[in-house]
């Protein structure tokens, strides 16, 4: 995408560069939204503040039928925080001038990575060590040689599933709007934009949703055994 023009490719045209900064913005957008619900918070919540109660709400009802209302609102910082990143990554590239840094498989491989070390450190820390890797190992002692290597597996290519659907999504995505933009520079159609952010707030909900479900997964073992 380095052919397509960005505002800060006036700066430098280095697509790690650009990537780096479209990041930079992403988060100060996600901390300004913050700030700004939090800042003159009401009984009676208008502006940010009920943009913001309304999305962690939808979050946690998204959640409760997975894992359960009181551990959905104990992830909650961690899957809003990240749906919240997600979401802005991709809406951004979607406003020609800017990239979305979801369109950069090393972006989209950190988010994997902290949702993988994340979910596997609390089935841990709350199952302990053993019964958590004994879980692996299948309900069967014969089948654990061919169970265990197979559950490792499964589990190491969570990090390429979410990694590569949101990198493959939004870079297709991206490549679209620059055909569409090349094709009608002045006047794009309104219907792509409209598709394209569909497709933002569907990848976004995909993410936080198998966040979700990998935690469930990771910390309810002794309900799957019962």
């Amino acid at each position: 995408m380095n052919e397509v023009f960005t505002f800060f490719g006036v700066i430098s045209h280095n697509h790690i560069f650009l990537i780096a900064i479209h990041s930079l913005l992403v988060a100060a957008i996600v901390l300004y939204f913050a700030k700004s619900a939090v800042s003159a918070m009401q009984i009676v919540p208008k502006g940010a503040q009920n943009v913001a109660e309304s999305y962690l709400g939808g979050v946690i009802a998204m959640g409760k039928d997975v894992i359960g209302e009181d551990l959905a609102r104990k992830y909650l910082p961690l899957v809003a925080t990240i749906g919240l990143v997600v979401l802005i990554a991709n809406l951004i590239g979607i406003i020609p001038g800017f990239e979305s840094p979801t369109s950069n498989i090393n972006f989209t491989l950190a988010l994997a990575l902290i949702v993988f070390v994340y979910y596997n450190y609390e089935g841990i820390r709350k199952n302990g060590v053993v019964d958590y890797f004994k879980h692996f190992m299948g309900p069967e002692p014969l089948l654990a040689p061919l169970m265990f290597p197979i559950e490792i597996v499964s589990h190491l290519s969570r990090i390429i599933s979410l990694s590569f659907r949101l990198f493959g999504n939004i870079k297709g995505d991206d490549l679209f709007l620059a055909v569409i933009l090349m094709l009608a520079p002045f006047i794009a159609p309104l219907a792509p934009f409209a598709l394209l952010t569909f497709s933002a707030l569907l990848q976004a909900f995909i993410f936080m949703i198998l966040t979700y479900v990998y935690l469930a997964g990771a910390v309810s073992l002794h309900e799957e055994s019962l």
